[in-house]
């Protein structure tokens, strides 16, 4: 009678691995197809912030340029009737500068470490860890 009970609790015992052998695995296909999904979204994130940072590399350019103008028009004022023409290429310069900073900004902002970490993989892979250990633990003392 005693081999009778001691080769149910073997094979309970082998079930229960097999069952946190499949389980394991599983998690892990699981884990691995998030960390997947949010490598993806960081990869998106980057390039978005990648031609958020170009945009604003281009519009600073242009803002250059548009002080060049306007130095072109100060310089030559001589030859035209207003002497105002400067002032709107300073303007430009200043509404250029703006919108570059901000989107220069923004692009950073997605290039961030914090905003690249996979926040969600690891939060579910610190709950699988525990739940690893509870179903070791209460397998072990469950027999």
């Amino acid at each position: 009678m005693s081999e009778g009970k001691g080769s149910g609790q073997m094979r309970g015992f082998a079930e229960l691995l097999r069952e946190l052998a499949d389980g394991s695995a599983r998690l892990f296909r699981d884990e691995a197809k998030l960390a997947r999904m949010e490598l993806a979204d960081v990869a998106n994130d980057t390039a978005r912030g990648g031609v958020a940072v170009a945009l604003g590399g281009v519009l600073v350019l242009l803002g250059g340029l548009s002080l060049i103008a306007g130095a072109v028009l100060l310089a030559g004022d001589q030859w035209l009737p207003s002497d105002l023409y400067w002032l709107a290429a300073l303007i430009m310069v200043i509404a250029m500068g703006a919108v570059a900073a901000w989107m220069a900004k923004r692009g950073l902002a997605l290039l961030s470490p914090s905003h690249l970490a996979p926040d969600e993989t690891v939060a579910t892979l610190k709950e699988d860890t525990e739940w690893l250990k509870q179903r070791l633990t209460s397998g072990a003392t469950s027999s």
